[in-house]
């Protein structure tokens, strides 16, 4: 089975809104409902998790009847920290799941997510093990130590922009977070990251410029000009 974890757990304060930016609404529809419909309407998605921000529960499970989530199979309380979000979604998930199952751990606030990232995630993580959507840095990478200047470059070649779906079987990623927590590891700010830090190798799926996101009010201007693209076309 496949099942995606959507991580809603964040207050998103760089959205300067009062509301969680994952429950904003952007033409009619709330940030979140876009990204649990991607998975909704994959056919290799047999179930979704959301981990939520304490008190929008409720408001959750009122947007996926309204729209129709009917994969939709668990609401798992949030944690202090990305890492910890994830963490609870992944031992919940594997109450319940094969431990070869896969997950798809993915942000709630990268509501492009198109059908073939998801497919090729899949594909990569059932040959490999393990499958981190990446796209290839285009800009000039530069080294600082100040924050204010440089006198050394990095070449970008050797450098990937991480995204999420961030694809394992639950019980490795389950695995990793319980050494992660003995070995004090407890702030790593991806599934990726926690992997390296621990000392997995892990494989490359394929990303795209359009699974954007949303964390700066500058994002919207672009989601909504995404969506505007893509019903025109």
């Amino acid at each position: 089975m496949n099942i995606a974890l959507i991580i809603a757990g964040g207050k998103g304060v760089r959205m300067n809104q009062e509301i969680p930016k994952q429950f904003l609404t952007v033409r009619e529809k709330p940030v979140i409902v876009y990204t649990m419909e991607a998975f909704q309407r994959h056919a290799d998605i047999d179930a979704i998790a959301v981990v939520c921000i304490a008190g929008w529960e409720n408001i959750l499970s009122a947007y996926a009847r309204q729209y129709g989530i009917t994969k939709l199979k668990h609401i798992i309380p949030g944690g202090e920290s990305g890492q910890e979000s994830i963490r609870n979604g992944v031992f919940e998930l594997e109450k319940h799941y094969d431990r070869n199952d896969l997950v798809l751990v993915h942000d709630a606030i990268r509501p492009m997510l198109s059908a073939d990232i998801i497919s090729d995630g899949i594909a990569t993580a059932t040959q490999y093990g393990s499958a981190i959507t990446v796209i290839p840095c285009q800009e000039a990478m530069l080294e600082t130590q100040d924050q204010l200047s440089t006198c050394a470059s990095y070449p970008r070649a050797n450098l990937k922009r991480t995204q999420t779906p961030q694809t394992f079987p639950i019980g490795a990623l389950a695995d990793a977070h319980r050494e992660a927590l003995a070995r004090g590891i407890t702030n790593s700010i991806a599934s990726c990251t926690l992997m390296v830090e621990l000392g997995h190798t892990v494989y490359f799926s394929h990303g795209s410029e359009k699974n954007i996101k949303l964390t700066t009010p500058e994002d919207i201007d672009i989601f909504r000009a995404l969506l505007t693209l893509r019903d025109d076309r």
